[in-house]
């Protein structure tokens, strides 16, 4: 987003005097940073509500007209730690390419460090006592320190910066736990190789980075192809229109600038993307995103069109109605967002359990190493085990897995002609034992039938199914 951007026209204006905003946040790696998102915004004096969006890393906003600019949502979001932006589908892919590549980036740099390392490492684990002298040993120590020690703070700032970012805005993530474990783990091997000790743990530090950066980077191509699916909505709206003016030129405008009362003009292979009415022309649409009906259905001047429908065969002049927002395309997008974002039980559990995480995991970690010093061992060995505790019981599967897999549902759903309006309409069809149809509905097969075959000769039915 550009500097000093008028994000006015970002706002949307709803009903009841209730604007809102959708947000792309950097930064939101867990339920904790979608838990402190919520209760930051929401104890800012105008706003309504504001939901997070984990799979997407989206936040809605929304807040009484008048009461705030949305530069106030961007700022408080940056109080809190977390750089936002207006969503826009462009932007988004952009910034994303650009996290594919430093995630990718950092894993090589810690593959090719953890494999050297290791080379060290083998050296001297595999050997006695016997096999090695303490000068060699302290020697390889210190050459795996000069490996680790960079490359832990390169290759780990997805972690660090996540975790400090937290920590400024008075918060923790799952980010915090894997930092403080990275670090104590680099700080123990250093004092050690300091002693002259035997056991140093640069290669553990590195490849646990390394495996970490793997699991994020997954993380990341599955939230991209997670917003891809719920995107498939959004491919479908024309970004330009062909407007006409009264001299009867005509020129390609952004949809931003359509305006009710305007004319459009929709040529065949062309998707309509405005609502209105057929001023002129005559053609055959596919309004089956509309009205689920798959055959063409023929319109002609006076005939009322929607965006999103595909012009298949004539030329048409359209009166604009609404256009942007306010089109019955963009409407059944917002019910598709509201579907997602929309917390349903297990969503809601998971999220409270992902937010006692860091604190429970910070508790069990100080009570392992106190306990185990009680008991006599050593304080490096009781740091150990303390650090496990840290890097092992990370919940990401729990706090993003549910909310993933409704994102995927809702959009899987909807390329089979299905929109899912509420998040919890999925758990609930276990309840269901009876589904009613309107009777004005349609019912189909997705094979055609013949209704009267007994009104057919055998003849021309044989000689009819040869054909076919």
């Amino acid at each position: 987003m550009a500097e000093g951007q008028d994000l006015s026209i970002f706002v949307r204006h709803g009903t009841g005097g209730v604007a809102g905003m959708e947000l792309a946040v950097d930064g939101i790696r867990c339920a904790g940073c979608m838990h402190a998102i919520e209760r930051g915004l929401a104890g800012q004096s105008g706003i309504l509500s504001a939901r997070v969006n984990l799979a997407l890393k989206r936040v809605t906003v929304e807040w009484r007209e008048g009461a705030l600019r949305p530069e106030a949502v961007i700022s408080g979001l940056a109080a809190l730690g977390f750089k936002a932006y207006p969503f826009l589908p462009s932007t988004e892919r952009e910034a994303s390419q650009q996290e594919d590549k430093r995630l990718l980036r950092y894993l090589g740099v810690a593959g090719f460090a953890s494999m050297n390392i290791m080379l060290l490492s083998v050296s001297v684990w595999s050997g006695t006592g016997n096999d090695i002298n303490p000068v060699t040993r302290d020697f390889f120590h210190w050459l795996s320190a000069l490996i680790a020690l960079p490359t832990a703070a390169y290759a780990g700032r997805p972690f660090f910066e996540s975790a400090l970012r937290a920590l400024r805005a008075g918060a923790v993530n799952m980010d915090v736990p894997i930092m403080l474990g990275i670090v104590l783990a680099l700080g123990m091997s250093v004092i050690v190789t300091l002693n002259h000790g035997e056991h140093a743990y640069f290669d553990g530090v590195v490849m646990l980075i390394f495996f970490l950066l793997i699991g994020r980077y997954l993380d990341q191509l599955m939230r991209r192809r997670t917003r891809d699916l719920a995107g498939n909505l959004a491919a479908l709206k024309a970004e330009t229109a062909t407007r006409l003016a009264a001299d009867g030129s005509s020129v390609i405008v952004p949809i931003a600038a359509i305006a009710p009362g305007d004319l459009v003009l929709v040529r065949p292979g062309e998707r309509v993307s405005v609502d209105g009415l057929v001023e002129a022309g005559a053609s055959d649409l596919d309004q089956s995103l509309v009205t689920g009906e798959t055959a063409p259905v023929s319109v002609a001047a006076g005939g009322r069109v929607h965006a999103g429908t595909l012009n298949l065969s004539g030329l048409l002049t359209i009166r604009v109605e609404a256009a942007g927002a306010g089109t019955l395309l963009s409407e059944i997008d917002r019910l598709m967002a509201q579907a997602v974002e929309s917390r349903s039980r297990y969503v809601r559990l998971s999220d409270r359990a992902a937010r006692l995480y860091a604190p429970v995991v910070h508790a069990t970690a100080l009570a392992t190493f106190l306990g185990w010093m009680l008991f006599g061992l050593a304080w490096h060995q009781a740091l150990i085990i303390a650090i496990t505790v840290l890097i092992i019981t990370c919940p990401c599967a729990l706090g993003l897995a549910i909310p993933a897999v409704q994102v995927v549902a809702a959009a899987a759903l909807f390329r089979r002609k299905v929109m899912l309006k509420q998040g919890d309409a999925l758990e609930r069809l276990a309840e269901v034992d009876t589904v009613v149809f309107d009777k004005t509905g349609t019912l189909t097969r997705p094979e055609p039938g013949l209704s009267n075959r007994e009104t057919i000769d055998p003849e021309s039915l044989a000689a009819a199914g040869a054909l076919a």
